[in-house]
């Protein structure tokens, strides 16, 4: 399940920085992950560091979108926290997806939302309250936000 906490966390990585610097190409090499490099970056994973960009061309892994990175992080490694703040909306089905897959806890400072993704299953640390509708979630996602900021 995906669980997210609102506002300052303790012992949160920021998904980007650490992806960059821990990153196993191995991890590229999972078809989950090759999904969202097509839908998120529109990018192809060829193999090694090489990865092919729509937009940039040949690029390496330290080259992909911060929020795929962050993506790639939590899935690889859901024994940390990191902070998703970096991904876009863009990233919303697939943070979903790997709820689905495995539990998760995530850091987020904005009310993203997962409109048209309905049912969802998103468990709010803040209000220990697990929400099936992206309406339920963004009213509780917005009122915690305004609490905590």
């Amino acid at each position: 399940m995906l669980h997210i906490c609102f506002g300052d966390m303790e012992n949160v990585f920021h998904g980007p920085s650490w992806f960059t610097f821990n990153y196993d190409e191995k991890w590229l090499e999972d078809p989950f992950i090759q999904d969202m490099l097509r839908d998120i970056d529109k990018s192809e994973y060829k193999g090694g560091s090489l990865v092919v960009s729509d937009v940039l061309g040949p690029i390496s892994p330290r080259d992909l979108s911060g929020g795929v990175k962050t993506l790639i992080s939590v899935f690889k490694n859901p024994e940390l926290i990191f902070d998703i703040t970096s991904c876009g909306e863009n990233c919303a089905k697939w943070l979903l997806d790997i709820g689905k897959k495995i539990d998760v806890t995530v850091n987020l400072n904005y009310p993203m939302t997962f409109k048209g993704l309905d049912p969802i299953e998103v468990h709010v640390i803040n209000n220990d309250t697990t929400y099936r509708t992206n309406r339920d979630y963004s009213l509780a996602a917005i009122q915690i936000l305004n609490e905590v900021n």
